[in-house]
């Protein structure tokens, strides 16, 4: 349990549900999902850890001032650009953690990511009982230094579904040194990697 209560958690915690049955929603539908052909046939639901207030946290966000943009590896020979637009700090599980938040210097030009950020990250669970390349959480620009965090809401990058796709591989700055079991666990029927294509909006 965690040691705080706001409105914002308890809507954090209502919607981590509503997150879950919109992945499903995603994935089930041929227009948007990342599995094969094959995959899409037999699919009935992703695998998740139970929704757990405990991986709610409440985090400070610090922005970063004049970052220069870096190129973010990827699974392929794709090169993304990305600044860090901040930091998140916070308690889980008594230990004092932070993640880099990342903006997509492509999604700039498209309105409807004006406000997007982007937290790859990796942590203890990776190639056990989550994808081996880390998961990702969206974020959106805060409005104040206290944001709420929920890895309830991590998924996997689509390489972990399909090998068409290009992923971006979290930064080593992103690696947590606990388990997060929590979000989307390991889809148990990874396929070979062929042409690249790019990863969902990253």
């Amino acid at each position: 349990m965690i040691s705080f209560c706001t409105k914002a958690q308890k809507d954090s915690l209502v919607s981590s549900l509503d997150y879950q049955n919109h992945l499903n929603e995603e994935f089930a539908n041929q227009e948007t999902s990342p599995l094969t052909e094959d995959d899409l046939e037999s699919f009935q639901s992703l695998s998740f850890f139970d929704i757990d207030e405990a991986y709610i946290v409440k985090a400070k966000f610090i922005q970063t001032e004049s970052a220069s943009p870096f190129v973010m590896p990827t699974t392929t020979e794709r090169k993304p650009i990305y600044v860090k637009y901040g930091e998140l700090h916070f308690t889980l599980k008594g230990k004092k953690l932070s993640l880099n938040v990342y903006q997509s210097q492509r999604l700039l030009t498209d309105p409807k990511y004006k406000d997007y950020l982007f937290i790859p990250f990796t942590d203890l669970t990776n190639g056990e009982s989550t994808y081996g390349g880390g998961r990702y959480l969206d974020f959106k620009i805060p409005t104040s230094s206290e944001v709420i965090l929920d890895f309830n809401k991590a998924y996997n990058p689509y390489c972990a579904y399909n090998g068409i796709y290009s992923c971006p591989i979290p930064p080593k700055e992103n690696d947590l040194p606990i388990k997060i079991e929590s979000g989307v666990k390991k889809y148990e029927k990874q396929v070979a990697k062929s042409t690249s294509k790019e990863s969902s909006v990253k």
